[in-house]
């Protein structure tokens, strides 16, 4: 009976486990709007972005080497799409708390330094990132006028080097978009850094 039991209070977890992993967005659901702060001070929301014919939600951070290491590829997508329709919308989740490198004053001095001309917005609450269900950074939601999601998962096939890219997974879902096609690749895995949860109270 002892073994029943235990073995029942295990699925149990397992499944609530599980549950877990799978929240958040997938593809073809349709994306809540957010206002968080901007490195300027300012409140942004999707709805604020003007002629959009779709959003590319990113959600990165200073410190991790993989999200640096996408930065200046973020930029170049940035000034390539949002003549567009599709603007850059950087997101970081991470709690300053455990990574005081990506405090507000740092993203602050990050986006100076790297004269990002794309929002940069702190999610302090973790509230977009949960809705969303990102895990990493960088990890990507690009989504469609509407806020459909279109396409989820890491921005390219190689982080360490740009000039060794075979597959340029957001920019294809970009250009699909644009041609008024599906997204021949919808979802691929986010590779990065875990985001850093503020422990539960």
């Amino acid at each position: 009976m002892k073994q029943v039991f235990q073995l029942t209070l295990l699925l149990f977890l397992f499944s609530a486990l599980s549950l877990q992993a799978q929240s958040g967005y997938r593809v073809g659901d349709v994306a809540r709007d957010f206002n968080l702060k901007n490195v300027d001070g300012k409140m942004v929301s999707l709805a604020k972005i003007k002629k959009a014919k779709g959003y590319v939600v990113i959600f990165t951070c200073n410190h991790c080497p993989f999200a640096v290491a996408y930065e200046d590829r973020i930029i170049a997508l940035h000034k390539k799409y949002a003549k567009k329709g599709f603007s850059v919308v950087a997101i970081n989740p991470n709690d300053k708390d455990i990574q005081p490198a990506d405090s507000y004053e740092k993203m602050q001095e990050r986006a100076k330094q790297k004269g990002f001309p794309f929002v940069y917005l702190y999610d302090e609450t973790q509230e977009i990132a949960r809705a969303y269900g990102a895990t990493r950074t960088p990890h990507v939601y690009l989504l469609d006028k509407d806020r459909r999601v279109r396409y989820i998962g890491a921005i390219d096939d190689n982080h360490e080097n740009p000039e060794e890219v075979k597959e340029r997974y957001l920019e294809n879902a970009i250009e699909a978009l644009l041609a008024g096609k599906e997204v021949p690749r919808p979802e691929t895995k986010a590779i990065g850094c875990t985001i850093k949860w503020r422990a539960s109270k």
